[in-house]
Parts: C-alpha cells; sequence; structure tokens
C-alpha cells in the first residue's frame, strides 16, 4: 500500500498529536512501524507537539551517608616467636665454588641465594633434611604456616576472633 495524500496528512495529524510509530501503524493499516519512521524522516517530521514517552520521573536523591567512627580494631600481638634467619652465604666447595644446578644433589640444599642473573648467583649447598629440598634454616623461611594455623597455635580461639572482628564493624 502506498502513500497518499490523504494517507500522509493523517500521518502528520497523528504525529503532531503524540502517538507512537506502532500506533500510527496500526491506525493507518497496511504499514509497519518501521515504514512510518522512514517516512517520518522523509518528511522531516522530527518534532512532536507532545511527547510520546511518558514523562522520566523524578530523581530521588540520595539520602546524606551518615560516617560514625568505628571502633578501633584490636591488635593481639602473635604469641609465637618470630623466626629469625641469619643471612646466610652459600657454601663454598674446594675450589672456592658455591653450589650451581649442576654441581647440586639429593642431600643438598636448593635455597637460592641471589639474583640469577648475576654471575654470583647459587645455591645454600648445605645438608638438606629429611628428604626436604632445603635445610633447616631455608625450610622455616620457606614454609610459613597459614594464618588459620597461627591462629590454632596462638591459642586464640577462632570464635573471639570472629566476635571481635563483627564488634569492630
Amino acid at each position: 500500500m502506498g502513500w497518499s495524500e490523504e494517507r500522509v496528512a493523517l500521518l502528520r495529524k497523528l504525529w503532531a498529536e503524540g502517538l507512537s510509530a506502532s500506533q500510527i501503524a496500526k491506525q493507518l493499516g497496511g504499514v509497519t512501524r518501521n515504514a512510518v519512521i522512514g517516512k517520518v524522516h522523509r518528511l522531516g517530521l522530527a518534532g512532536r507537539a507532545t511527547p510520546s514517552r511518558p514523562a522520566k520521573r523524578p530523581v530521588r536523591t540520595a539520602r546524606p551517608r551518615v560516617i560514625s567512627p568505628s571502633a578501633p580494631r584490636l591488635r593481639i600481638p602473635s604469641m609465637e616467636p618470630r623466626v629469625v634467619i641469619p643471612d646466610l652465604e652459600p657454601v663454598k666447595f674446594e675450589d672456592g665454588r658455591a653450589a650451581s644446578v649442576l654441581t647440586l644433589n639429593e642431600s643438598m640444599c636448593k635455597y637460592p641465594i641471589g639474583d640469577p642473573t648475576d654471575a654470583d648467583f647459587a645455591f645454600c649447598g648445605r645438608n638438606s633434611f629429611d628428604k626436604h629440598p632445603y635445610c633447616q634454616d631455608h625450610a622455616r623461611l620457606a614454609y610459613q604456616p597459614s594464618q588459620a594455623r597461627k591462629r590454632r597455635q596462638s591459642g586464640e580461639p577462632d570464635e573471639l576472633r570472629r566476635m571481635m572482628r563483627l564488634s569492630a564493624m
């Protein structure tokens, strides 16, 4: 169905009244919403007398946020002593060289010492213990207990910690 003069006049009238393209297409019959939109643009009817969309709702302003001072967090000193590991130098062989990847064996500590890109990079080379890859000093450094295990060892119950954390909120 084509656009006759009467149909174009009706389209202009309905568009000026603020009807949507879908509503106009239903009233005209035989045309789609997209055909109405295309004809409106070709006719230059972009402006409307009344908006077809409902007015926007007023935006509610947010309530001011009350920031209250929180309770200071309690710091419980750790009951376990801090692990102090001396700064160990790599073991030197008879020829004065330190342990390298090529000279390491199963019973030697494989803890890296220094920057791998430096020429003086080496491995610890001391005797490892109990089939571990590290000597006792480096094993204490490498294998740190998890935070939960530290809490359990310190004797502080998890329930007490949880309650203190909740009270600090």
